[in-house]
């Protein structure tokens, strides 16, 4: 299916571009979080029209996005969790627990937005996270957990 992409989506391209993604992809996901059309005629030209707001709309959220990252990068995150004597965690600490503090912290995250490479952090330590909040904006955190005696 070809679609229309209304904003920047990561590995796929920018806002504007016509390209052609598999057809689950753009009915499940692509055009219902609205980041693109299918390209018919009438699409592509409504589009045009409406280029320059789109921009400008892109342009705002990419400066938001950089604002919240400046007053996000270098943060440090405590989370305490139940761990055993050999500084294992009996749960984890995942991307959903990393977002509630943030959002504890008055910051809007989603926690989606959390980079975990290497899966949910199953140890005590510091461990950096990737936050991406925009697809051009990645802000790194580090995350110190915390054990509890069980």
């Amino acid at each position: 299916m070809q679609v229309i992409l209304l904003e920047k989506v990561a590995n796929l391209g920018n806002l504007g571009d016509v390209v052609r993604v598999k057809d689950g992809f753009a009915r499940n996901f692509l055009i219902p979080q609205r980041m693109a059309r299918r390209a018919t005629e009438s699409a592509i030209a409504d589009f045009e029209a409406r280029r320059a707001e789109l921009e400008k709309i892109a342009a705002e959220k990419l400066a938001q996005s950089q604002a919240v990252g400046e007053k996000l990068a270098g943060q440090v995150i405590e989370i305490s969790q139940k761990a055993g004597v050999d500084g294992r965690l009996f749960g984890s600490v995942t991307n959903h627990d990393i977002a509630a503090v943030l959002i504890g912290k008055g910051f809007t995250i989603e926690k989606g937005a959390v980079r975990l490479p290497n899966g949910p952090l199953k140890a005590v330590g510091e461990f950096p996270v990737a936050i991406a909040l925009h697809t051009d904006v990645v802000v790194e955190v580090n995350v110190k957990v915390t054990g509890e005696a069980a």
